[in-house]
């Protein structure tokens, strides 16, 4: 077991309730970008689609002062509910993105947003899968946070976006590059395919997202600065 895999599972109490985004791969490299980066007290962090609140825990336990929001009110349930059992004290808000949060700025922003490229041409307005549903080619939410986030950074703050491979990091770099902002790419792994990218292999060939010969998921932390 990894040191990051240990840091999420040591403690039993951490729950995730039906339907709420489980840590997984992506929560991992995520933590392990969150871990390089200079936070301790006083450091405001926000945490966008925080799910199970795993990551925002993470932030917390290094003394940072940490907002979580997500869209659906299971996770924001659930990652309230481990806030309490950590002892932590974690701000956590029903959100789409930064919606609730007009007028507010963060020294870090970490967003482990939906990315799984879907033969459906709309998102699912509940349910488990809106937690990785993200249009045909995988950027319906990514390219909402390009916009967004670099507004909600105070000077010379930061921003940790993880994604699929699949979803073209070129063009994330791109897009922050347009907000001003200075991207790249800080951390890569290959793992295995899990069961949604399973169950839509033969469509993600057709169209092109994978080659035959593909047989892992390559994940990418993208890190960006205020210029």
């Amino acid at each position: 077991m990894s040191a990051d895999m240990a840091e999420v599972t040591r403690d039993a109490r951490l729950m995730t309730l039906p339907g709420v985004y489980a840590p997984q791969h992506d929560t991992l490299l995520l933590m392990a970008a969150l871990n390089r980066e200079d936070i301790g007290p006083g450091t405001e962090v926000l945490d966008v689609g925080t799910g199970s609140g795993a990551l925002a825990l993470h932030a917390a336990r290094r003394g940072a002062r940490v907002t979580a929001v997500d869209v659906a009110w299971r996770a924001v349930a659930t990652a309230r509910l481990n806030a309490l059992l950590h002892h932590r004290r974690i701000t956590v808000r029903r959100s789409d993105l930064l919606s609730a949060l007009p007028g507010r700025s963060y020294d870090l922003v970490i967003c482990n947003p939906p990315y799984v490229p879907s033969p459906l041409g709309r998102l699912p307005g509940h349910g488990a899968a809106r937690a990785w549903e993200a249009g045909r080619d995988g950027r319906a939410i990514l390219d909402r946070i390009c916009r967004t986030a670099p507004a909600a950074l105070r000077p010379g703050g930061r921003l940790l976006l993880v994604h699929s491979g699949l979803c073209d990091s070129e063009v994330t770099l791109r897009h922050l590059a347009d907000a001003g902002m200075r991207a790249h790419v800080s951390h890569r792994a290959l793992v295995p395919l899990g069961p949604v990218l399973r169950s839509r292999l033969r469509w993600l060939r057709a169209t092109g997202l994978m080659d035959e010969e593909e047989t892992a998921e390559e994940l990418v932390v993208i890190r960006a600065e205020q210029a």
